[in-house]
């Protein structure tokens, strides 16, 4: 609330009102990530990467370096739109609650569980391990709360560009078929991770010290007030949603329930609830999926709800991603320590995927193409990782939070760039993508097998 007002004081200063500037920029953000979005379709890299470059273009970055532009277009502007952030985060997560749909989650079935869980935490320790002997050797640029928490954020992967590409190239197979449960899994797991790894970074950074009740027990209830507060929103939205028949009234009851919920894990991170030496905190991320979850499983209407609000928040999202880009400082790699640290993340977090992967599918008894092909098809990331490392920043402010935020941004932006082209190549590589010439050649076999049989 300090940068709002500190924000909007130097925005007024240098002409105009404050909500004239953030119309503003809401209207360029929205146009800026739309015209970006299209100029890199020809390239076939997936939308999220062209928001995310917008973001760079107009932001601090570039256009804020232009003299007049830039006492307007500052990173302090740009934070003091973090509401925007929160409730797309909201959404994420809410949507992300109805992959435990209980007829999904049947679908889905115990090998996709297992290697879902296998991937998240695979990459979640070999992250950890690599970035904790680096903290050894350099503990005043990287702290342990910072390991632990890139640690947690590696879990994550974007389901929308591994979809885009199965979709696009029409893959189908072995490899294909649990690919697709494990991606609907993934974020949800990784939820968790970031929750568990998170809680602890938080006691490790916090003032109060290290203790059994901070590392161990606090933690451990956030989660469960977490769960516990989702829940009961759950229960309480399926009851609301019936005094309503219209579709667009309760459309707007399940926005309501995912701002209260924000709302609600935002006011217990800044107020400092404790009882005694116990803090009562909620994960919003965790929250937010919760009321999903209980929501989905509950209601008849469901379906048709999240439906339409996934058709309604798009706007929200794509200004959550131009804003992500907006928020990423190059000149904080000007030291070579940083870019060390961004790249042992990238590569090592590609690691942990694919031999999490590989682990899962061999516990599972998957085909053999599966346990080497399916780690290479979860490398990108995108919202829900900046969604972590956003929570993270304003945790630890200062460099602590910088140094999360851009190494997952920068991390973000080599994942959405490579990502989907290896993706392509794994389930090329597995037979589940088949090359148009083969594809072409197959056709023309198979018409002249039927002419032989007519003749």
């Amino acid at each position: 609330m300090r940068i709002l007002f500190e924000t909007e004081n130097a925005v007024i200063q240098n002409g105009g009102s404050y909500m004239e500037w953030v119309l503003l920029a809401i209207a360029v953000s929205l146009v800026a990530g739309l015209v970006f979005s299209r100029l890199i379709k020809p390239f076939r890299f997936p939308a999220v990467t062209g928001y995310l470059i917008a973001g760079i273009i107009i932001g601090p970055n570039v256009l804020g370096r232009i003299p007049g532009l830039d006492r307007v277009i500052t990173p302090d502007f740009i934070s003091s739109m973090s509401v925007i952030s929160d409730v797309a985060l909201g959404f994420i997560a809410f949507s992300i609650g109805a992959e435990f749909r209980m007829s999904v989650l049947k679908k889905i079935g115990r090998q996709a569980m297992i290697i879902a869980v296998c991937e998240s935490f695979g990459a979640v320790i070999l992250v950890d391990c690599a970035l904790i002997g680096l903290h050894f050797i350099i503990p005043d640029k990287l702290p342990l709360s910072a390991v632990l928490t890139l640690g947690a954020i590696a879990s994550a992967t974007a389901p929308a560009a591994t979809m885009m590409v199965v979709k696009q190239y029409k893959a189908k197979g072995r490899v294909t078929e649990v690919l697709l449960p494990v991606v609907a899994l993934d974020d949800a797991t990784g939820l968790i991770a970031f929750a568990v790894s998170f809680g602890v970074a938080q006691a490790i950074g916090s003032s109060d010290g290290v203790s059994f009740v901070t590392v161990a027990v606090n933690p451990f209830l956030q989660i469960v007030f977490s769960f516990l507060l989702g829940g009961l929103l759950g229960v309480g939205l399926n009851y609301a949603e019936k005094l309503f028949k219209s579709n667009s009234k309760r459309l707007c009851l399940a926005v309501a329930f995912v701002f209260i919920t924000a709302a609600l894990s935002i006011a217990a991170q800044q107020g400092n609830w404790h009882i005694g030496p116990v803090e009562i905190r909620f994960s919003s991320l965790l929250t937010s999926m919760m009321l999903g979850t209980v929501f989905c499983n509950i209601c008849e209407n469901s379906a048709e709800i999240m439906e339409k609000t996934d058709k309604w928040t798009m706007p929200i999202y794509i200004l959550f991603f131009v804003l992500s880009g907006a928020d990423l400082r190059f000149d904080f790699f000007r030291e070579p320590v940083f870019i060390l640290i961004g790249a042992i993340y990238i590569v090592v977090r590609v690691a942990g995927k694919y031999f999490g992967a590989g682990a899962g599918a061999a516990i599972s008894h998957a085909h053999p193409m599966v346990r080497k092909y399916l780690g290479m098809a979860l490398i990108p990331q995108a919202g829900v990782a900046l969604g972590m490392s956003l929570m993270a920043l304003k945790v630890f402010p200062g460099e602590e939070g910088l140094l999360i935020r851009n190494v997952v941004l920068f991390g973000v932006l080599v994942y959405e760039l490579v990502g989907p082209m290896i993706t392509k190549i794994a389930l090329t590589k597995s037979g589940d993508i088949v090359p148009r010439e083969l594809s072409q050649t197959t056709t023309m076999s198979r018409h002249a097998v039927d002419d032989d049989e007519d003749d």
